[in-house]
């Protein structure tokens, strides 16, 4: 053994020691992973997400994916020659593009995720399973509704966005089966919810993971996003937030585009019970364990 590898070992044993105060913070808490359309990014990046995954579960934690897909439903409703619009960042949602949507979000990410978590966990035992807010009435939706104002008359118009759905209730009866029946499962939901009347609806994933996590009142909510958190002027990470001081950074123009819905998503979940949300890159290796097992983390916490 060389002196390099010997020291490699040491060092590694100091950082078990030194995460060990977290790790017995996390014991059987649940923690709400929402994994992003752009974090996803290429299969190196979604097999070090999955066995991030499979650790969490086998250091004692209880994590619950919920995954978006937006670039993936736009690449496939270009190949169908479908055209795409946007309000207020939301899919204008027709017919077809449910379709798409669905068979996108529930099928092909839904399932390669949750196999790359059962790959992953293959020597412990540790298996991804996929779900749809449609399985077991998870997620029950209301059609979403939007106004914008018209630029002549200054007039509020009420916009149709199709099949888009807001939460109502999240039943979190099969997710709390899974995380805590002998076999050791991760859940992976799709965003995809139905309605009393029983009509699919596309649901925005940040959303979704605020619902559920506020449904289980998990000890964590870990927006994996593109950025390394929210920004100030200057361009650095801001590491805490109150949820005041979070309003306050969407008044005042220190959020701006997508980072402002992400922190009205992780404002309404700790409203909902959340002990706290981090918004944080999911494109950095083990980001994930960075912020639950170290002391200053890897992005942005909002908390009460």
């Amino acid at each position: 053994m060389s002196d390099k590898t010997e020291e490699a070992g040491w060092a590694t044993a100091k950082t078990l020691a030194e995460a060990l105060p977290f790790i017995q913070r996390y014991d059987r808490e649940i923690v709400v992973i929402k994994y992003g359309g752009h974090a996803m990014g290429e299969e190196a990046v979604a097999r070090l997400f999955a066995a991030d995954a499979v650790l969490l579960k086998l250091l004692g934690v209880h994590p619950v994916v919920v995954h978006g897909g937006g670039p993936q439903i736009s690449a496939m409703l270009d190949r169908a020659g479908v055209k795409s619009t946007f309000i207020d960042g939301l899919r204008v949602t027709d017919e077809a593009t449910m379709e798409v949507a669905e068979m996108v979000l529930s099928g092909a990410i839904n399932k390669e995720i949750a196999n790359w978590i059962t790959i992953a966990g293959r020597e412990a035992d540790v298996r991804g399973v996929g779900l749809s807010g449609k399985d077991a009435r998870l997620l029950t939706v209301t059609k979403a509704r939007r106004t914008t104002r018209d630029p002549g008359s200054q007039m509020e118009q009420v916009v149709d966005l199709g099949f888009v759905g807001e939460p109502k209730k999240v039943d979190p009866m099969l997710i709390q089966a899974l995380i805590h029946a002998e076999q050791d499962y991760v859940p992976v939901i799709a965003p995809i919810g139905v309605s009393e009347a029983g009509q699919t609806f596309n649901v925005n994933a940040d959303t979704v993971a605020g619902a559920v996590a506020g449904a289980l009142k998990a000890k964590r909510m870990l927006l994996l996003t593109d950025v390394k958190g929210v920004l100030d002027k200057n361009g650095n990470l801001i590491r805490q937030l109150t949820v005041a001081e979070a309003f306050d950074a969407i008044k005042t123009g220190v959020a701006t585009g997508g980072m402002i819905p992400k922190l009205e998503t992780a404002i309404a979940a700790v409203d909902a019970g959340v002990e706290a949300v981090v918004i944080l890159d999911g494109r950095r290796p083990h980001a994930m364990l960075v912020e639950l097992f170290t002391e200053h983390g890897a992005g942005t916490l909002i908390r009460a």
